[in-house]
């Protein structure tokens, strides 16, 4: 059964890969959007940039760190849109150390945002989207959930946890017409990884067999397909974007 959705939100749209997701959305016909982020002033610059594209975007400023933000995000853009169709769970954060030197307050503030205000989101998105019997929910992880990265623990453990909170989900809603699913990004070229040192980078590009990074664009078209009708068998799944660096 295939649905048309035209209603999302999307949080952490403020960066490179949330950019990229509001422009391909947009392209396919989402009518109305909510983009959440920590940065007014690019929230309101992407409202101006759609304002004449046929697609209305709605800014709604958060801080998933705070208790209670992500539960007052989701009612905020059901609110603002309706009812929300999709939900794209794109905002994340990084505090790398090595676990040795890893702060307890480094630790628990990446899980905070990573992990706990995603699980709300998904919460609460799945209470909506079961009453309205449709919905997909889309999950941010990483390759290095897969794979480990030194000093990431923190990182690390939020992208896993993800995929297999993605997984139990999905078995939950499944019967309603709701999917859950993941999209595992390898190294990309973003501000995350733009202060990344040239040794570091090097040794990437030198396993990956693509010998180089993706784009914040090869990601949101697979997060596009994810949210149109023609993944409407696909459920509990991950796909990872990662030009041959993890290989399942």
């Amino acid at each position: 059964m295939s649905e048309k959705f035209t209603t999302a939100l999307i949080t952490g749209a403020t960066g490179d890969i949330g950019k990229a997701i509001t422009k391909v959305f947009v392209r396919n016909g989402f009518t109305k959007i909510a983009i959440s982020g920590i940065e007014w002033d690019i929230l309101q610059e992407m409202v101006k940039e759609y304002a004449l594209q046929g697609c209305e975007l709605f800014p709604l400023e958060s801080n998933l760190m705070q208790s209670g933000a992500a539960e007052q995000l989701f009612q905020s853009a059901e609110q603002a849109l309706g009812g929300v169709d999709v939900l794209v769970n794109n905002a994340g954060i990084t505090k790398d150390n090595l676990i040795l030197r890893m702060s307890d307050s480094d630790w628990e503030s990446v899980l905070r945002v990573n992990l706990d205000a995603c699980f709300r989101l998904c919460r609460a998105a799945s209470i909506a989207m079961i009453a309205q019997r449709k919905g997909r929910i889309i999950n941010m992880a990483s390759v290095v959930a897969y794979m480990g990265n030194m000093g990431q623990a923190n990182y690390c453990a939020t992208k896993a946890g993800l995929v297999g909170m993605s997984k139990a989900l999905a078995q939950e809603v499944a019967a309603r017409n709701v999917t859950v699913n993941c999209v595992a990004p390898g190294f990309i070229d973003s501000a995350m990884t733009k202060n990344l040192p040239e040794k570091v980078k090097e040794r990437l590009l030198a396993i990956t067999p693509m010998k180089r990074m993706g784009t914040p664009d090869e990601v949101a078209e697979v997060v596009g397909f994810l949210a149109s009708e023609a993944s409407s068998y696909i459920t509990g799944s991950t796909i990872h974007v990662n030009g041959g660096l993890y290989l399942l």
